[in-house]
Order: structure tokens, then C-alpha cells, then sequence
């Protein structure tokens, strides 16, 4: 039980972590995206070297003979059977947002800068949360 309870908490994170990647983009905070982009890459990276699965998950088989999508995590079967479909897709269009606005953002940048005959963009123009 406290593998599952352990599991769905670090599930709700990275979860969070990929809804949020959209409303960081709109409030222009690219270096959050960028930390939350590389925890999902992290988590993705652990999936891939354990053949697609969680690990928590192999833990958990090991004291329940249940075997449903669900049986490791305190999720409604439907969404754990397909979590990593639709989280997959969220994290491209939440990137594709993040990347959109940063084009947008740095574009806008560049042009006023140049028509204020200014050279380049400095980093910290990137982020308002840069003092």
C-alpha cells in the first residue's frame, strides 16, 4: 500500500509537471520549462531502461497477485492503462507551446531591440522572473 501511495504521489508531480508546461509558456517562464522538460525527460529515461515500465511497478507485482492497469497506482484503470499515451501527448503540445512562445517571445525581443539600436537579446530578457 505504501508503494501505491508513493507511486501516485510522484505520478501527481510529474503530471503537474507536464500541465504546467503551457501556462509557463504564457507567463514567459522558459527556465521553469526548461527544469520541468528535463524531469520528464529523467522520468522518461528510467521508463526506457526499464523496458517501459515504472519501477515502483516491479516492486509492487512483488506483493499483490492483481495485475490490473491500476493494481501499482491509485488511478482509475482507464487512465492508468493509458497514462504514458496521453501524458506523451500533453508533454509534445505543451513543449510545442513552450517552443512557439520562446519564438514568439525572442523574435518580438530581437525586433525591439533592434529598433531601439540595441544588440541582441540578454538572457535575463527571457525570463521576467530574472531580476
Amino acid at each position: 500500500m505504501m508503494i501505491k501511495l508513493l507511486h501516485t504521489v510522484i505520478w501527481v508531480i510529474l503530471a503537474g509537471c507536464i500541465l504546467t508546461l503551457p501556462v509557463l509558456a504564457v507567463s514567459r517562464r522558459f527556465r521553469w520549462a526548461a527544469v520541468i522538460t528535463v524531469v520528464a525527460l529523467l522520468e522518461w529515461t528510467v521508463l526506457a531502461i526499464n523496458g517501459g515500465r515504472c519501477p515502483l511497478t516491479d516492486i509492487a507485482a512483488r506483493y499483490t497477485l492483481d495485475r490490473a492497469s491500476n493494481f501499482d497506482i491509485y488511478l482509475p484503470n482507464w487512465l492508468a492503462e493509458h497514462n504514458k499515451l496521453i501524458f506523451g501527448l500533453l508533454f509534445f503540445v505543451g513543449e510545442f507551446v513552450v517552443i512557439g512562445r520562446w519564438i514568439r517571445v525572442t523574435s518580438g525581443i530581437s525586433l525591439q531591440a533592434a529598433n531601439s539600436g540595441s544588440h541582441g537579446t540578454e538572457a535575463a530578457d527571457l525570463d521576467p522572473a530574472c531580476p
